[in-house]
């Protein structure tokens, strides 16, 4: 099945910015996230398929690969990871791969190394709001590949040694008559090794890595996001016949918060007031990660008015200045009137028709003008 355009997957374009491709990405991360959606089979797919959009759009050398050769520029089988210089995984590295098995390395090619390092691994881990503003740490336990201790990685039964590979003598390769060519191919039977297990490892068979669950402990710097990586170096799987093992990425996602919701370094929150509050003002107690603070309400406020608390939001976790927590208010309309209440809003309500609804009402007079204009308009 081929994939789908990155773009598409994150519901972006091209032009968007760094910081709008994270914002679509922490949309559908926690829509999409497996602990939200246990058993989903279509939503774990969705969600791996986010984040490897993600990873790549994010990624300024990837992204221009991508823009530029589509999904083949940044496909490790096809070169490696992207198409660049041939140093860099760039088609040196592709026609090094195709006409190397052809010709061998006396031919131009690479020698395919026995030595691999081993895979990356991937760990996502949800946060609530305060363990991403203030730091956490935290013990997760993965499946990963390990070296067997059997037999030291070998894969041959403790006791005994891998042999040379008796098809291609040892040296990996085989040269085969194809018309006026001789063409050098990897040897089938030791995969290019040069070596040959007689007597496999009974707890590995002869891979020389077994499957085991480990407990790590991960430290999250204060201030992290949704989508920030945390990379532990050498705790992914281990490498094949010696070589060094992948690296573990612990990939962040914040969950939903009921009273704050964060944008970049700053946060925002709504605050409801009565109408007496608005109109009088008042001083009010509003909630911030670090406690209660008082916050004045001048009188005459108006629903939606944004007031600023500097430094009260977020540290960045790549260093700067703190956030602010931007308190956005709205008047509520008192629920459950009494007799008496009611009969103290109409008499409000007569004092203001005295005093004319322009005066009180500005808004609402201007907007009933421009009705009054508009249907003025059309009629003449």
């Amino acid at each position: 099945m081929s994939k789908r355009d990155y773009y598409e997957v994150l519901g972006v374009d091209k032009s968007t910015s760094e910081k709008d491709i994270k914002k679509a990405y922490r949309r559908m991360a926690m829509k999409f996230h497996p602990d939200r959606n246990p058993g989903d089979a279509e939503a774990e797919s969705k969600f791996k398929e986010i984040n490897e959009a993600y990873e790549v759009l994010t990624d300024s050398q990837k992204k221009a690969a991508y823009d530029q050769y589509g999904h083949a520029g940044v496909d490790p089988n096809m070169g490696g990871g992207g198409f660049g210089g041939a140093g860099a995984g760039g088609f040196g590295d592709i026609f090094g791969d195709v006409f190397g098995d052809i010709f061998g390395a006396g031919g131009g090619g690479r020698g395919r190394s026995s030595v691999q390092r081993g895979s990356d691994l991937r760990y996502q881990m949800e946060l609530s709001l305060e363990e991403a503003v203030r730091g956490v740490s935290k013990k997760i336990r993965i499946p990963t590949l390990v070296g067997c201790t059997a037999c030291d990685g070998s894969g041959a039964k403790k006791g005994t040694q891998p042999v040379g590979c008796t098809t291609c003598g040892g040296i990996g390769q085989v040269r085969m008559q194809q018309g006026f060519f001789s063409v050098q191919q990897t040897c089938p039977d030791c995969r290019g090794t040069g070596k040959m297990i007689k007597d496999p490892c009974r707890e590995c068979h002869g891979e020389g890595r077994v499957q085991e669950y480990k407990t790590l402990s991960v430290k999250i710097p204060a201030g992290v996001d949704t989508g920030d990586r945390i990379r532990l170096a050498g705790e992914g799987e281990a490498g094949v016949n010696g070589g060094p093992a992948g690296d573990l990425y612990v990939q962040v996602s914040v969950a939903d918060h009921a009273i704050f919701q964060r944008d970049g370094k700053h946060l925002y929150c709504e605050v409801p007031i009565t109408f007496v509050d608005a109109a009088l003002g008042g001083e009010l107690e509003v909630p911030t990660l670090d406690g209660r603070v008082k916050l004045k309400i001048p009188e005459e406020t108006q629903t939606g008015k944004l007031f600023r608390l500097r430094g009260k939001g977020v540290l960045p976790v790549r260093g700067g200045s703190a956030g602010d927590l931007m308190c956005r208010v709205v008047v509520e309309t008192p629920i459950k009137l009494t007799g008496r209440q009611k009969e103290l809003f109409k008499e409000l309500e007569e004092t203001f028709k005295k005093e004319g609804h322009a005066k009180q009402s500005p808004k609402k007079q201007s907007f009933f003008d421009g009705v009054k204009k508009f249907f003025d308009d059309m009629t003449a």
